[in-house]
């Protein structure tokens, strides 16, 4: 199936990167966030990726224009020097990059490449800012074996600095509780969608919001709850903590290891 990933946004919350290169190409160890995410879709078979680009698509553009196959694997050096990499991440992707507009948003994103997906009855899409160890192809065929137009992997928050809290009618609180220890869960992405989801959508609109609340009305919209592990890189703390993991050899998401 093809891979529909949106690449264009600012990501106001993490500064300290994002001034100076788009979200999807904040690094994790050696490669960029988007590497590691198209990496993890490869696996399961997925190579023909469409990546909508707005806010410095430049530089995604440049990134793959001039990929260093060398980076992040091990490195055989024959006599002349002749380089072999252990793996060759780019072989078989097809990578198609497209501008959809520094301001769009993901509705509009995906209206943009609908030329790109018009002829598959499904195709996959995803945010370029999240990693996760998800079993894909359970997701789809669990999707398939519904009459949804679209789906998404329901996650549980990970934000430990945020708590909720019940209160009763004085207005005193009840309880509060670590975010992760509810029972609310949130969009986290890793959409399945049929080629007929662009009939609930119009333009300027975003997706989640007016064409996903006309799939609800309709019992159109399902959802893959999930435990496992999911995270977004939406702030430099998020960073920092992939960071982390990456190296204390805490990579869940490299299902291909």
């Amino acid at each position: 199936m093809k891979v529909v990933i949106f690449c264009g946004g600012y990501g106001t919350r993490l500064r300290e990167h994002s001034d100076t290169v788009p979200k999807p190409l904040v690094t994790i160890g050696y490669r960029p966030i988007l590497w590691h995410l198209m990496k993890y879709y490869a696996h399961f078979g997925h190579k023909e990726f469409i990546l909508c680009l707005g806010y410095r698509g430049d530089m995604i553009k440049d990134y793959f224009l001039n990929y260093d196959p060398y980076v992040s694997e091990n490195v055989t050096i024959d006599p002349g020097g002749m380089l072999t990499p252990s793996e060759s991440d780019l072989a078989d992707w097809r990578i198609q990059l497209v501008d959809t507009g520094m301001l769009t948003n993901i509705g509009g994103r995906l209206m943009a490449v609908r030329d790109y997906v018009a002829d598959d009855e499904v195709f996959l899409a995803s945010y370029g800012d999240q990693l996760a160890d998800l079993p894909l192809d359970d997701h789809i065929e669990k999707f398939l074996k519904t009459d949804a137009i679209a789906g998404f992997v329901a996650v549980q928050p990970t934000q430990q600095s945020f708590h909720t809290i019940r209160l009763g009618n004085d207005g005193m609180v009840k309880e509060i509780l670590p975010m992760s220890n509810t029972d609310l869960w949130i969009n986290g992405g890793y959409m399945v969608l049929r080629r007929e989801v662009f009939d609930y959508m119009k333009p300027g609109e975003e997706l989640v919001e007016e064409p996903f609340r006309r799939l609800v009305a309709e019992g159109k919209l399902a959802a893959y709850q999930y435990r496992g592990f999911w995270k977004a890189m939406d702030t430099y703390k998020d960073k920092k903590s992939f960071d982390q993991m990456n190296d204390e050899g805490n990579t869940p998401w490299e299902v291909w290891r």
